[in-house]
């Protein structure tokens, strides 16, 4: 009977790369310790010799999980499916895992992460919501547990953390600033949750645009809302029971833009012949859905590339600003047929 193969070691490795074993280990573990054409090296060796990594016997000898926690609002949301991909590339790419918590549940959702955190499961936290209490987020930053932790898609106030976020307001105003510029004069908005950073910079980019233009926000055309398509379609049904109505809207994001043109298509009114429509983010189905909607892209997935760049090197010592550090991407204007000049009646 044959014996069976004996799995290739870290010393077959070095033995092959002409290395040490330390450096085959730093190669792996941390590749921005050793030159390229080392790392080069050790790769072709591990190839060669089929070596895998124990993972759980190096997070044993290390303390470390070599895991991040990923902690976003809603997993049913698609938006966040681009910025999920890029962190998990990413990671991978680093050596990594990832855990993903979905923080729906509402007010536990505090203690659920300090659960994940202080068990040791996760090494670093990875947060996409800025609903989070600001002092639990201080609390596991400070001794005695000190937790890596980066902002992204939403700040969190009152907090001074890593952060890689995209110009909601800016972008916002851009947005308006289309619809002005296409002749629009009554121009209304979708509005987000109250308690939402990125809801709240949206409506202050829209109202900026209008004051720019000499306008301001006229109450009975703000439509008040959330991020889902639910609420959009209650915005059509508020807006198809005014007398006075608006020629556009500027919604929050994608979901609700899309809901309210489903609402308004119910009532036979028309985009872009009785109505301009722009959203924010670009999801998938945005040139997709009729009309084509025009909306702000946001770069998610670079957005969730440098997030977990910036997290993991925390983890590993070589972010080399001292104080939080914080990146702002641009979003884009992409027109399609959901806007066009105001109605001639």
């Amino acid at each position: 009977m044959s014996q069976p193969k004996k799995a290739p070691t870290i010393q077959d490795v070095a033995r092959f790369a002409n290395v040490s074993t330390a450096t085959v280990s730093r190669a792996l573990a941390t590749p921005g310790r050793v030159s390229q054409s080392t790392r080069d090296r050790v790769l072709e060796a591990v190839h060669v010799t089929g070596y895998t990594v124990n993972q759980a016997a190096r997070s044993l000898r290390q303390h470390h999980a070599r895991t991040i926690l990923v902690a976003l609002p809603d997993i049913r949301n698609t938006f966040f499916s681009t910025i999920l991909d890029a962190i998990e590339r990413e990671t991978t790419s680093r050596g990594y895992g990832v855990l993903v918590a979905n923080l729906y549940l509402g007010s536990a959702t505090a203690k659920r992460l300090q659960d994940y955190m202080l068990s040791n499961r996760a090494d670093g936290l990875l947060l996409l919501d800025g609903s989070i209490d600001p002092e639990t987020l201080n609390v596991l930053s400070r001794p005695p547990h000190t937790i890596p932790l980066v902002l992204a898609c939403e700040d969190v106030p009152g907090t001074n953390f890593h952060t890689v976020v995209t110009d909601n307001a800016s972008a916002a105003e851009r947005a308006t600033r289309h619809l002005l510029d296409l002749g629009h004069r009554r121009i209304g908005h979708i509005l987000g949750p109250e308690t939402n950073v990125v809801a709240r910079d949206r409506f202050a980019g829209y109202a900026k645009a209008l004051q720019q233009a000499g306008l301001s926000p006229r109450a009975e055309w703000l439509f008040r809302g959330s991020f889902e398509m639910e609420s959009g379609f209650a915005a059509a049904a508020r807006f198809v029971s005014l007398a006075d109505r608006p020629s556009a809207v500027f919604a929050v994001n994608d979901e609700a833009a899309i809901g309210f043109l489903s609402g308004l298509r119910q009532h036979g009114i028309l985009c872009p012949r009785d109505i301009s429509v722009v959203g924010f983010d670009d999801l998938t189905v945005a040139p997709h859905y009729s009309p084509p909607l025009t909306t702000m892209r946001q770069p998610r997935e670079m957005l969730g590339r440098m997030a977990a760049e910036t997290l993991i090197d925390l983890l590993e010592g070589t972010e080399p600003q001292r104080g939080p550090v914080r990146i702002v991407l641009n979003s884009d204007l992409i027109v399609r047929e959901s806007t066009g000049l105001p109605p001639t009646t």
